[in-house]
């Protein structure tokens, strides 16, 4: 099965994120990820009532990271693997500019 994460940031190529190969990392391990990653960039909740979904978690640690971090080949498959398995999706697309995820 074809396992891919796009990241899309406004005037730039997409950042592609082929995980086909890449062993997979548990949902435990990729909220784990994340969490750390949302604390690292300093990262703000999306939401008014201070609730942060999995989803925003990716969506908001993918804008605070910026097409320079996803430069990083060993960063960006982290990410990817994270993104996958905390979605539970083989397939994400995320448009940072509308911060907005599809499948």
């Amino acid at each position: 099965m074809r396992s891919e994460v796009t990241v899309t940031f406004k005037g730039t190529e997409p950042v592609r994120i082929e995980l086909d190969r890449q062993p997979p990392m548990t949902p435990d391990a990729a909220r784990a990820w994340f969490d750390r990653q949302f604390t690292e960039f300093a990262c703000e909740p999306l939401r008014g009532t201070g609730k942060v979904l999995t989803a925003d978690k990716v969506v908001v640690v993918a804008e605070a990271a910026g097409p320079s971090k996803f430069a990083d080949a060993n960063w960006a498959m982290e990410f990817g693997r994270a993104t996958s398995a905390a979605l539970g999706k083989p397939m994400v697309n995320i448009d940072v500019p509308s911060l907005s995820i599809s499948y």
